[in-house]
C-alpha cells in the first residue's frame, strides 16, 4: 500500500488499484480526513494494497464524502456519502473479492480505453440525474484528478494550449482567437473578454498586469472556490496565457483567505508550474517571462470590484474608484491591468485548444459557450452544474437538481446573488444568458443559483440580501451608503408589520435612483432584489402591509397565536412553559392567549402536543 499523501508525485502503477476521495472543502466538511485515515488504516488491517489518491469536486456536494474504487480492467465503482463506518465493510467486500457493496454504490462506469491515463479516464456520470444535460468543459479535470499533482494535468492535455501559444501566436492572434470565440466575462456582466485584453494591450507601459479575481463573496456561490480546488491549474494556464496576449509583467490572484484550501493548493500550483517551466522566466524558452503573486483580501464583498479590489492590492482600504480611467489604461499602481474572473480564465486553454469555432457552437448566439452554477437552497441535488448557455431555469431546478424536497412547491430562484434577482415560476422556462436574465430581472453574476421554496417569505428574503448589502457597502458614496440602508429600515418595518402603503412606491423609486447614482457595481445591483420581488411577487407586500400577516408565517413579528378549543385537552403545558404568563386557563377550562402580553416567542406552539396552538 503506498503511504497517504496530498501530493502523490510518484509513478502509479496502473495494475494497482486505486481509491480515489473527495478532499474538496464540500467532502472535507462532510468528512473526508476521517474517512481518508480509516481507509489507510483498514488497508494496513486487512493487508490490502491500493494506491491511495485525493481529488478536487465532482460537483455532487450533496452525496459527499465521494470515494472511488478502481481494480484495474473492472468497472469503476463511486460510493455516496461515505462514513467511516461504512469503510472497512467497503475495503473488506470490495477489495477482497472486487464485487462493490452495492447498498452504497452511487455510480459504476467501465474503464475508458481510449484516456490517457487509463485509471484516472472517468467519463461523465450520463446515467445519473444530476448530470443529464451538462457539458463538462471547465469542470472537465474536477474530481478526476489530484489538483496538487500537475503531471496528472499535463497528462490530460494541461499546459499545451500554453505551448502553442508561446510557440505558433503572436499576442494579437491570441486576443483574435478570443475575441471570436465570444467568450465574455464570467464574474459578472458578461463583459466581452476579447474586446478587454484588446483594450489592455494598445497601451504601452513598463509594467503591465494580469489580475484573476477569486474575491467569490455571493451568498450561496462556490462556483470559483470548486476550481480553484479542483483544477487550479487550468486557471493558471488560462491567466498566462492571457499575460502573453496583453504583455503582462507580473500577475496576482486575489483570493478570499476564508477559502485556505484554495490558496494552499494555488501556492502549491504556482510552485510546481514554476519548476516545470510554465511561469517565471523565459516561459517554455519563448522570452515572455511572467510572475504570479496571490493577495488574500478579508472578505469585504466590495473587493469584488475590480478598482477595490486593486486598492486592496495596493495596501490601500478596499473602496472603489471613479472611472474613467478604466483599469485598462491605469489600474494597479497606475497601470494598464486587465482583470478577469476564475471561471473566464478557466476557458481559456479550452478555447485555444478546441479553436473558436468549435466553443461558439456551444451556447446562443450573444451567449456562447458554457456557465458553472451552483445550486443551494431548497433542492435535492446541491452542487455544481455546468450546463450550456441557453438551458432553461426548469432544466436546471428539476432535471439536474431533482426539483424541490419535501414534496413542496417551487416558489422562486434568486440568480446572481445580492447583484441579481427572483424569478418566479412563470419563467421556468426561460433560457438562461445574459440578456434574457436582465430582461426579467436578475443577472448572471457570478453564477450562485438559489431555490426557495413555498415556505420563503420574498419579502424578507429581499430583506436578507438588502442588509448583505448594507453591511458590505464601502461607504464612499452616500447613494448606497445611505440608500441601501434606508431601504433595509423599510423592509425591516415591513416585515414587522409596521408598514405604509407608500413604501411599496418608495422602494421602487429608491429602486432606480440608487442604481443610476451608486459609484461602483455594489450600489448598482443592490436594489436588484428588492425589485424584482415587488414585480413578481408585489401581492406578499401587500399581505404584509394591509393586512399585517406573512402568507408564509415567516416573518415572526406576525404571527398571531390562537388556542383552538375543540384541540385543547387543558393540559396546562402551555401556560407552563410560557415566560411572560400571557396564557390563562386551568384544568376545566380552555386556554386563552392574551394577545398584548405575547411575545411571540412560539413556546407554547413547540410545547403543545395536541396541535391545539395556530
Amino acid at each position: 500500500m503506498s503511504n497517504e499523501t496530498m501530493h502523490q508525485q510518484q509513478k502509479l502503477n496502473p495494475q494497482t488499484p486505486k481509491i480515489i476521495i473527495g478532499m474538496a472543502s464540500c467532502g472535507l466538511g462532510a468528512g473526508a480526513k476521517g474517512v481518508m485515515k480509516s481507509v489507510v488504516q483498514e488497508l494496513e488491517k486487512q493487508k490490502l494494497e491500493a494506491d491511495i489518491l485525493s481529488t478536487g469536486c465532482i460537483g455532487i456536494c450533496a452525496h459527499e464524502v465521494l470515494v472511488d474504487v478502481i481494480f484495474p480492467g473492472r468497472t469503476r465503482v463511486t460510493y455516496g456519502k461515505v462514513k467511516t463506518t461504512m469503510v472497512p465493510q467497503i475495503l473488506e467486500e470490495h477489495g477482497g473479492t472486487g464485487e462493490a457493496v452495492k447498498k452504497f454504490v452511487m455510480a459504476q462506469m467501465y474503464p475508458d480505453d481510449k484516456t490517457v491515463i487509463p485509471y484516472d479516464g472517468l467519463p461523465f456520470f450520463d446515467d445519473m440525474e444530476m448530470n443529464k444535460g451538462q457539458k463538462k468543459y471547465i469542470l472537465r479535470n474536477c474530481g478526476y484528478i489530484d489538483p496538487d499533482n500537475i503531471g496528472e494535468y499535463i497528462a490530460r492535455g494541461g499546459y499545451t494550449a500554453l505551448e502553442k501559444v508561446l510557440k505558433t501566436m503572436t499576442p494579437k492572434a491570441v486576443i483574435d482567437e478570443i475575441s471570436k470565440s465570444g467568450l465574455r466575462g464570467r464574474g459578472g456582466g458578461g463583459f466581452p473578454t476579447g474586446e478587454k485584453w484588446a483594450s489592455c494591450a494598445k497601451y504601452a507601459a513598463d509594467e503591465k498586469f494580469v489580475l484573476c479575481n477569486a474575491d467569490e463573496g455571493d451568498p450561496g456561490a462556490f462556483m470559483d472556490r470548486s476550481l480553484l480546488e479542483g483544477d487550479p491549474h487550468a486557471v493558471l494556464e488560462g491567466m498566462i496565457i492571457a499575460g502573453y496576449a496583453i504583455h503582462a509583467t507580473s500577475g496576482y490572484f486575489y483570493v478570499r483567505a476564508e477559502y485556505p484550501l484554495a490558496v494552499k493548493r494555488l501556492k502549491h500550483t504556482i510552485e510546481e508550474a514554476g519548476k516545470r517551466g510554465f511561469l517565471g522566466q523565459n516561459i517554455l524558452g519563448s522570452g515572455y517571462s511572467l510572475d504570479i503573486y496571490i493577495k488574500e483580501g478579508a472578505g469585504a464583498f466590495v473587493c469584488g470590484e475590480s478598482t477595490a479590489l486593486q486598492n486592496s492590492i495596493e495596501g490601500k482600504r478596499g473602496m472603489p474608484r471613479t472611472r474613467p480611467p478604466q483599469s485598462v489604461e491605469a489600474g494597479l499602481w497606475d497601470k494598464p491591468t486587465c482583470l478577469n474572473n476564475v471561471e473566464t480564465f478557466a476557458n481559456v486553454p479550452f478555447i485555444i485548444n478546441k479553436g473558436a469555432d468549435w466553443f461558439s457552437k456551444t451556447g446562443t448566439e450573444h451567449s456562447k459557450g458554457t456557465k458553472i452554477f451552483s445550486l443551494t437552497g431548497k433542492i435535492k441535488n446541491a452542487g455544481l452544474v455546468e450546463v450550456p448557455m441557453g438551458t432553461t431555469i426548469r432544466q436546471i431546478v428539476f432535471d439536474m437538481g431533482g426539483g424541490i424536497p419535501k414534496k413542496r412547491k417551487f416558489k422562486a430562484v434568486q440568480i446572481g446573488g445580492p447583484s441579481g434577482g427572483s424569478l418566479p415560476e412563470s419563467l421556468l422556462d426561460s433560457p438562461i444568458d445574459y440578456e434574457s436574465l436582465i430582461e426579467a430581472g436578475a443577472m448572471m453574476g457570478s453564477g450562485s443559483f438559489v431555490v426557495v421554496d413555498d415556505t420563503t417569505c420574498m419579502v424578507e428574503l429581499a430583506r436578507f440580501f438588502m442588509n448583505f448589502c448594507a453591511n458590505e457597502s464601502c461607504g464612499k458614496c452616500p447613494p448606497c451608503r445611505v440608500g441601501t440602508t434606508l431601504m433595509l429600515d423599510i423592509l425591516t418595518r415591513i416585515t414587522m408589520g409596521r408598514g405604509e402603503e407608500k413604501d411599496m412606491e418608495v422602494l421602487g423609486q429608491m429602486c432606480d435612483e440608487i442604481k443610476v447614482m451608486s459609484l461602483c457595481g455594489l450600489g448598482q445591483s443592490a436594489p436588484n432584489p428588492v425589485k424584482s420581488t415587488l414585480r413578481y411577487f408585489r401581492d406578499e407586500y401587500i399581505a404584509h402591509i394591509r393586512d399585517k400577516t406573512c402568507p408564509t408565517a415567516t416573518c415572526v413579528a406576525l404571527h398571531k397565536y390562537e388556542v383552538t378549543p375543540e384541540r385543547c385537552t387543558k393540559c396546562q403545558a402551555c401556560i407552563r412553559n410560557c415566560p411572560v404568563k400571557a396564557i390563562s386557563g386551568s384544568t376545566t377550562e380552555v386556554a386563552v392567549i392574551n394577545k398584548e402580553k405575547c411575545i411571540k416567542c412560539n413556546l407554547c406552539y413547540e410545547k403543545c402536543n395536541f396541535l391545539a396552538i395556530k
